[in-house]
């Protein structure tokens, strides 16, 4: 082995340690640097149960019971019916209750047994006419809502000065039109879809409007007399737009039945149209009666010509100050501006019901009534 052979290996090996320790010195301060992230890790765990801790003791947080859910979503079992509470209230409060105007079921309950007796001599065919039922609508939900095709006519009501709404179904369309033309009895109308209305249906449909807003002004006749005039025919609900699609409206569906024919049609009235008789409408009437009730003004005015009343007889009245009247004792003498022929009010309250003469007749002291007439005292 040459001298430079032995220096090349003890390089060599120089080398590999000094590579050995710098891999060491690494490998140590991985660990380290590990080792501080661990426990930076921790402190900063520490910490956040720490806040965590904190939270929960300010905000304990607490999960709702299935009572609790159905309550805020408005699905309480046991509230009383008719009763709506939570979300269900938010998403019902659109609607508006037709009951706070009662007289319209009696109206329309006269108005279809009127609609029966003049279809049936409009059309010579057995008909009958039932109330499918009486709610309250949005105008707009009422609008998209209505199955096409159809006929809408659009009536006017001169007296409330306003519009409402008819609605006429494909099938009742179809069945008049064929009962008017010679249609035989115990078949179906044939329907024809994806054609517009003829000239000819529309004229038939129109006397039949007609007809039936004869028989709707004489239903409010002894309520309030009203002339519902036709004014146009339309088949695009966007046309018929009477009132603001939020307005709401009460809605009378009614069903006409023609033996194995028939249909349905719907009256519309905008709140706003319904407004000039809205007093007549929350009266409450027994059955058919309307207005007033003879027997009940009569029971009253016996009644009240048999109630007792105090009357008082007045000779003279006379203005003092408290201190004069505080001074009053027993004995002293008032001095009225009165004579014994002087006239005496009778009075019953505050009126005077008449004027008389006080005189004596046997032990008793009475007046004599010289002229009757009710006037408010002079105070």
């Amino acid at each position: 082995m040459t001298d430079d052979t032995a220096t090349e290996e003890v390089d060599d090996e120089a080398l590999a340690a000094e590579w050995a320790a710098a891999e060491g010195g690494d490998d140590a301060g991985d660990d380290a640097s590990d080792d501080d992230a661990a426990a930076a890790e921790g402190e900063g765990e520490d910490g956040e149960d720490s806040d965590l801790d904190e939270m929960s003791t300010q905000t304990p947080g607490r999960v709702l019971d299935q009572d609790e859910i159905d309550s805020l979503l408005g699905f309480d079992g046991e509230e009383e019916v008719g009763e709506v509470h939570g979300i269900q209230a938010l998403i019902n409060s659109a609607l508006v209750s037709y009951e706070r105007l009662p007289m319209l079921d009696i109206i329309f309950d006269r108005m279809v047994r009127m609609m029966s007796t003049s279809l049936r001599n409009f059309t010579s065919d057995n008909i009958e006419v039932s109330i499918d039922n009486i709610n309250s609508v949005r105008f707009g939900d009422y609008l998209n809502s209505i199955p096409l095709p159809a006929m809408l006519a659009v009536f006017r009501a001169e007296e409330w000065d306003n519009y409402g709404l008819m609605t006429v179904d494909s099938n009742l369309i179809y069945s008049i039109v064929d009962v008017l033309l010679g249609g035989r009895r115990g078949t179906a109308a044939m329907r024809i879809e994806g054609r517009p209305y003829t000239t000819i249906e529309q004229n038939l449909v129109e006397r039949m409007i007609s007809v039936v807003l004869k028989d709707l002004c004489g239903a409010f006749e002894p309520l309030s007399p009203v002339n519902f005039t036709f004014d146009r025919l339309e088949t695009n609900p966007r046309f018929a737009t009477i009132a603001r699609p939020p307005n709401a409206a009460v809605l009378i569906k009614l069903r006409v039945d023609m033996e194995d024919r028939g249909g349905r049609f719907e009256i519309l009235f905008p709140y706003a149209t319904l407004e000039p008789v809205r007093e007549l409408l929350l009266q409450r009437f027994m059955g058919e009666k309307f207005g007033r009730d003879s027997i009940w003004e009569s029971h009253l005015a016996n009644e009240l010509w048999s109630t007792q009343v105090p009357i008082r007889a007045v000779l003279d009245e006379q203005e003092m100050t408290l201190r004069e009247v505080m001074e009053l004792k027993v004995g002293h003498t008032l001095l009225l501006n009165a004579t014994p022929d002087s006239l005496v009010d009778l009075r019953c309250g505050d009126v005077v019901m008449g004027v008389g003469k006080m005189g004596r007749a046997g032990k008793h002291v009475a007046i004599q009534v010289e002229s009757t007439g009710m006037r408010r005292a002079k105070l």
